[in-house]
């Protein structure tokens, strides 16, 4: 008689407890682990998955699937998944504002808001008449400012995309929340990806995605009254093969970030404290594109990872508008 495994196994057979692909690398991590909790995978059968983001008063996520050209969405009180938005104007980093409205960052070239009803507006395509390249990833302030990454990477072919000529310098933008008056605080960063504040948004992390020789996690310090940035020094070198992309910070200051090194064993989320020091692992059978942290007390982390969506319940929260 076949044996019925549960439906959050998905890759896996009954995981043992604690979960052998939580990897404590330093005792820092051990009180962020539940010994009960194990990785699930909620959902497979996307192309490349990215940008997830809770919306607590609908106990539902949405991820984007960047080649499928979709938003979907993932009930809790149910594992339905349906589908938010298509087509999503290759739809990739998302977060809310402090209205809790939908902010999304287009490799079709823009930044979007949905509405309350359903409607999106265009808070910017473009910056001194010159269109933007291929947003990627986004985070609202307190103050309400929308800030956001511009890579070329979703213009480089028609996977991600639609191939086309970069007619402006990559940049981070600060978008103000009232005016929506935009301004690039960053022209340095090579291949601006994932960004965060941290918890006091004294300082803005930033990933520099095609930094020589090897990927790193920037930190700037939050200036002018919380509009500018400057200061700019490396927190995490990543090392050779090391690729963190998307990360969230939760409200002790550790960094979960995206991760993949081109081997099966090193693909998931690598946790770094606020000094930068590997702390913990969590180990994914897919390279991870981004996480957020959901759950009725912000206490489950969702992990984006190239196919999949999975999960894990953690002992930290993410900070509240992350």
């Amino acid at each position: 008689m076949p044996v019925d495994f549960p439906t959050t196994a998905g890759w896996r057979e009954y995981p043992r407890y604690p979960d052998p692909a939580i990897h404590i690398l330093d005792q820092r991590f051990q009180k962020y682990v539940i010994f009960s909790a194990a990785v699930e995978r909620l959902y497979t059968g996307c192309r490349w998955s990215e940008g997830p983001v809770w919306f607590g008063d609908g106990r539902y996520l949405l991820w984007s699937d960047i080649p499928n050209q979709r938003i979907l969405k993932w009930e809790e009180e149910t594992g339905d998944v349906s589908i938010f938005r298509k087509p999503s104007n290759f739809a990739n980093g998302n977060t809310r504002d402090r209205q809790g409205r939908l902010i999304t960052c287009e490799h079709g070239r823009r930044v979007t808001r949905t509405e309350y009803d359903g409607s999106v507006t265009v808070i910017i395509d473009s910056f001194d008449g010159r269109p933007l390249n291929s947003p990627n990833d986004v985070v609202v302030k307190a103050d309400g400012s929308i800030w956001f990454t511009d890579p070329p990477f979703g213009i480089a072919g028609n996977y991600e995309g639609l191939k086309a000529h970069s007619e402006i310098t990559q940049a981070i933008y600060r978008v103000d929340g009232d005016t929506l008056e935009a301004v690039q605080v960053n022209q340095d960063v090579l291949g601006p990806n994932g960004l965060a504040f941290s918890p006091d948004e004294k300082i803005l992390y930033v990933v520099e995605s095609r930094g020589l020789p090897t990927r790193k996690i920037l930190a700037f310090d939050i200036v002018d009254g919380g509009k500018g940035i400057r200061n700019k020094r490396t927190l995490i070198d990543a090392g050779p093969g090391g690729t963190p992309d998307g990360f969230r910070v939760d409200i002790d200051g550790n960094l979960w970030c995206g991760w993949g090194m081109g081997a099966s064993d090193l693909d998931g989320v690598m946790v770094f404290s606020s000094e930068g020091e590997k702390i913990g692992f969590i180990e994914l059978p897919e390279r991870c594109a981004n996480v957020c942290f959901g759950g009725s007390q912000r206490n489950r982390l969702f992990m984006a990872a190239s196919q999949s969506l999975y999960s894990l319940y953690v002992n930290t929260q993410g900070l509240a508008g992350a």
